[in-house]
């Protein structure tokens, strides 16, 4: 049982945490990049023997914007609405980047903890999910990406590049996520902030497969900064919003099904209309082809006749109509389409062929969104009360940072 004082956020119950904590969102963080850069990270392969060592399920899809918001408010996407980074908004018939709060059907846990008194801070490594994370919040919150123009007023801290003390790196870099670590280092040394939220971007999990060189050498960097979080007294909670795979063919190019071309030469150029919910600004590293798409039918009635036909296609997973999807993958029914489909592990579903600009893939496709991304690592640098039989949600890491590490 829980001592006060405690907050509920989303019908769970978080202890006001009496030491400081953060929470750490490594995004395409798969569990084998740990595995394989074990010997180069010693902060966290210590936290993985004496602390606690999890393995965990993230949200569907498996995306950066649904899985940021599930951590930090505890709840899946049918709770705080967000299904994907980009969706058709059914009040406009638009297809929209899903990045504003008014698309948040609740609050978040830092919010809570700030309303109670505690100091927050909230750095990512991309501006699309600052105003998200930051909904309600009364704190510092900004991104890597636009730190060079923070104020006081909208981001709680002027020029947030200059304390940091590192220059404003590429959206495309290892350097973004590594500016996101230096910041909660920077922010822990000078204003020790109660609760943070780290949150980076998957960049070169998207182009270095776990063990490589390229991907060692970052969670060499990331474990530094981590481990100074941990000699600064904080509880360090790490998860991720996704994994990722390769979605190649042997040749190098990328494995895909192209939804809208097939239904197109299926029913006709009108009978369907495809959505990809990875699509973000940033689509230079994975051509917006991730392993899920919604699919809004001209004749919905069809729905049953046409899932049974895409299912059947090499590479497709699985195929649901929007109330299955919906019960299955805990998503808002009215941010779906008439049908969801899931690629395999190692192909991704596309719109148009046309409509993909492939150009700046200089590597194999590896990318996310199914359901054999959906596992994540769960890792803190202090042990937790055993739980039978509990099924870990990456949306746990506040239950942990809060509840079962003050324990």
């Amino acid at each position: 049982m829980l001592t006060s004082p405690t907050i509920t956020a989303n019908g769970r119950d978080y202890r006001v945490p009496a030491g400081p904590i953060v929470v750490v969102c490594v995004d395409g963080c798969e569990p084998a990049y740990l595995d394989a850069a074990a010997d180069v990270t010693p902060f966290l392969s210590a936290a993985r023997k004496s602390g606690t060592d999890l393995t965990a399920d993230c949200a569907m899809p498996s995306f950066t914007n649904p899985n940021n918001l599930s951590i930090v408010t505890g709840r899946p996407p049918s709770v705080h609405g967000i299904s994907g980074n980009f969706f058709l908004d059914p009040e406009t018939g638009e297809a929209v980047m899903m990045n504003d709060p008014r698309f948040l059907r609740c609050g978040t846990i830092l919010a809570a903890l700030a309303r109670e008194g505690k100091s927050v801070a909230v750095v990512t490594a991309k501006d699309k999910l600052r105003k998200l994370l930051g909904a309600g919040l009364k704190g510092v919150c900004f991104s890597a990406e636009a730190s060079a123009d923070t104020t006081q007023a909208e981001h709680g801290i002027d020029k947030a590049a200059g304390f940091v003390g590192l220059p404003v790196p590429s959206v495309y870099s290892a350097g973004l996520s590594e500016f996101v670590f230096a910041a909660g280092v920077r922010l822990a040394e000078v204003h020790r902030p109660d609760v943070m939220y780290l949150s980076t971007t998957d960049y070169i999990q998207h182009k270095h497969a776990p063990g490589t060189p390229v991907a060692n050498d970052f969670y060499r960097m990331m474990d530094g900064y981590l481990g100074r979080l941990d000699k600064l007294g904080y509880t360090v909670v790490l998860t991720a919003d996704h994994g990722m795979n390769g979605k190649a063919n042997p040749d190098g190019s990328p494995r895909v099904v192209y939804l809208a071309d097939l239904l197109g030469e299926w029913y006709g150029p009108d009978a369907a209309r495809v959505i990809l919910p990875i699509t973000d600004p940033y689509v230079v590293h994975h051509g917006a082809l991730g392993s899920f798409a919604t699919v809004y039918l001209k004749d919905p009635s069809r729905a049953d006749a046409i899932a049974a036909r895409l299912e059947a296609v090499p590479g497709i997973e699985l195929v649901l109509d929007r109330a299955g999807a919906a019960a299955r993958f805990e998503l808002p029914a009215d941010r779906i389409g008439d049908l969801v489909v899931v690629g395999a592990a190692d192909t991704a579903v596309g719109g148009a062929q046309a409509d993909h600009d492939l150009s700046g893939l200089d590597a194999p496709l590896r990318s996310h969104g199914g359901l054999a991304e959906q596992r994540v690592p769960l890792v803190a640098n202090r042990p937790i009360p055993a739980q039978p039989g509990r099924r870990w949600r990456n949306f746990d890491a506040f239950d942990i940072a809060c509840n079962l590490a003050q324990a």
